[in-house]
């Protein structure tokens, strides 16, 4: 039985993708978890420091909240403010 053109080239494909090792698999599954679990201690430890600029009446936290427009600017100067503390607490 013929097989055309671009049949061959997706079987080939296939060989060499099966013909990876378990190792380099597992590698693969635990930086894609790693770079997942990082992400989200970011994301927390950046809504800790929003929660406890507000918690401590914070001057930054009311600027933020007033000018709309530099939302961002203030959020980030939180974030570098109480970052340290809040990413240990995001680890757990």
């Amino acid at each position: 039985m013929d097989t055309d053109v671009l049949t061959d080239m997706i079987l080939e494909e296939t060989k060499e993708s099966d013909d990876l090792t378990e190792g380099d698999l597992l590698h693969k599954t635990n930086t894609r978890s790693t770079d997942k679990r990082s992400t989200k201690i970011k994301r927390a430890a950046g809504q800790m420091s929003t929660y406890e600029g507000r918690r401590k009446n914070d001057i930054l936290y009311n600027k933020m909240v007033r000018y709309r427009d530099l939302y961002y600017k203030y959020r980030d100067l939180l974030n570098k403010k109480y970052r340290a503390k809040n990413v240990n607490k995001a680890r757990g």
